[in-house]
Formats: C-alpha cells, sequence, structure tokens
C-alpha cells in the first residue's frame, strides 16, 4: 500500500496560519439518538489490516528515517488510552515509543515550558507518540489554575513558532483531539468507579476536571484558533464509539506518513540442531502452579 502526505513548500504555508475556531466535532450518533456500534468481528478484522499497514509503515520509517510526532489531546475519558494501545499493540516498541510525562518536578519548572518535552521528540526512524504533551499548559493547567493567564497566553502565542521549528526539522507532526460528548464521558467515568480494573484511571484531579466541562471547552476553542495552524493542524476524531475512533485514527495516520510496501526475502525457519549427548535435566524447577 503506497499512501502519500500534502505537502506545501510556498512562504504562505511555512508561516502560522490561524485557522477559524472549530466547529463542534459531529455527534457519533445514529437518528435514534443510540451510538452507532460496530461488531466486535468486524472491528477485529479492520484492526488486523490496519497493523498489517503499521508494521509497513515502520519498516519504511526506519529504512528511510522518517521522524514521526504524533500528540493525542482530549478530555478525560475521550480514549486516548484505548486509542494508543490499539495503535501501538502489534509494532515494536523500539520504534513506536510513547511517552506520557509525570507531573513536573521542581527544576522542571523552573525551565522554559517546552524545554521537558523536547528531549523526547523523535530521531530518525521512530515515532514519538505523546499521551497529552505540551498542550497541557492551554488545557487543564490553565483550567485548574496551576499556571496565570499570561503564561498561558505566551504559550499560545509562542506554540505555532516552536511547531514550525519541528517541522522544519523534518518531523512529521500530527495532532488529535479525541472529542467526547458530555453523555458518555459520564458513562465512561461512572464505570470507572464500578470496575476494579479502572479505578487506577479516576483521580481527584479527574474528578474536579468533570465539573468544568464548559471552562475545557473554552480553553479548547481558544487552543485551537491559536495553534491550528497549517503546517500543523489540529485533526478532531469523534470518540463516543471506541472502536471506530481507533480505526479512523490509525487510518488516517496511515494517510499522513507516506510509506511503501518493502520488499522481503522469504523467509524459512532453519533446522533445529541434532540432540547430540543432550539428556533431559532433572533439576527440581518451582513450576507455577497451573490454575487455568
Amino acid at each position: 500500500m503506497k499512501t502519500t502526505r500534502k505537502t506545501d513548500t510556498s512562504d504562505e504555508a511555512a508561516a502560522p496560519q490561524v485557522a477559524q475556531p472549530a466547529k463542534p466535532a459531529p455527534d457519533a450518533t445514529a437518528k435514534d439518538g443510540k451510538r452507532e456500534q460496530i461488531s466486535n468481528k468486524d472491528y477485529e478484522k479492520a484492526l488486523r489490516k490496519l497493523h498489517v499497514e503499521l508494521v509497513k509503515m515502520q519498516e519504511w520509517v526506519i529504512r528511510k528515517g522518517l521522524k514521526v510526532c504524533i500528540v493525542f489531546e482530549g478530555r478525560d475519558g475521550a480514549g486516548k488510552g484505548g486509542t494508543i494501545k490499539a495503535l501501538t499493540e502489534r509494532v515494536s516498541p523500539r520504534v513506536f515509543r510513547v511517552v506520557a510525562l509525570p507531573a513536573p518536578t521542581e527544576r522542571e519548572k523552573s525551565q522554559m515550558y517546552i524545554q521537558r518535552y523536547l528531549p523526547h521528540l523523535p530521531a530518525a526512524g521512530e515515532v514519538v507518540i505523546f499521551d497529552r504533551s505540551w498542550y497541557n499548559r492551554a488545557g487543564v493547567e490553565r483550567v485548574m489554575g496551576f499556571c496565570t493567564e499570561e503564561q498561558v497566553e505566551g504559550f499560545l502565542e509562542m506554540t505555532p513558532l516552536v511547531e514550525r521549528a519541528i517541522v522544519a526539522s523534518g518531523v512529521i507532526l500530527l495532532k488529535y483531539w479525541l472529542e467526547v460528548t458530555p453523555e458518555e464521558q459520564t458513562r465512561r467515568l461512572q464505570s470507572r468507579v464500578k470496575d476494579g480494573r479502572k479505578t487506577w484511571k479516576l483521580s481527584p484531579m479527574d474528578l474536579k476536571s468533570y465539573s468544568r466541562w464548559y471552562d475545557y471547552s473554552r480553553a479548547r476553542d481558544a487552543m485551537f484558533a491559536a495553534t491550528d495552524t497549517g503546517f500543523a493542524p489540529w485533526y478532531v476524531a469523534p470518540s463516543d464509539v471506541k472502536k471506530k475512533v481507533r480505526l479512523n485514527i490509525i487510518s488516517h495516520i496511515l494517510e499522513q506518513v507516506p510509506y511503501k510496501d518493502l520488499p522481503h526475502e522469504k523467509i524459512v525457519l532453519p533446522k533445529r540442531q541434532k540432540r547430540g549427548d543432550y539428556h533431559e535435566s532433572h533439576y527440581s524447577f518451582k513450576v507455577i502452579p497451573e490454575k487455568y
């Protein structure tokens, strides 16, 4: 499969281009108000095909020394983690590297804001995925009062310049905003309370954030208006249906990163060596109980 990514080398494309405020993402709902789901069988079939293409893309990234940076942002419960897992579960973690930074240390707080993110940008032959990124400043930090409005305004003014430099260095920069509806976010956060496998996902910060839906909406709108540029645009992905948003985002990534299917030599397993003078060990191994 060969895909192409449109690029514009004109002076107009090189300068920051501020897009119009983003329109609300369309609801992933049917006419009767119910979410249009996809069957597990169809999902697994489609995901398998996309995983094959991701492996081809991975080989091309390595061969050609491409540098790919993917940013995932969105409200709590929007589906970022599941999407990243679906994206990376069949590729090499040495090529597809996920970055999810913890809260900054006191030393990092004293640095230039963007500084702690820069060392994680991709080198040749790497795909770096940010599970939340420098856009924390425009989102959670702004809404929760962890920074001043002056710091936010400075960030929004500076970010297009930094991203322009990132793209100019040869990085393919893809930015995704997963848009979940209030009703679906409520359902997902409530499921975390009831499911012992998910309680770790629900922090006190998540609860505070949940109550400030429209503060986040205003922060998102301001972020889009300032940083949705011609060279580093935002892509909005409606995420009420988890399986669909995973397939849609992976498919979109494959369209944005140019790659070709590299030829492979036929793989034949070599013959296994003969036993020779080897005898099975009588050592008393500590074997785990087979409970299942």
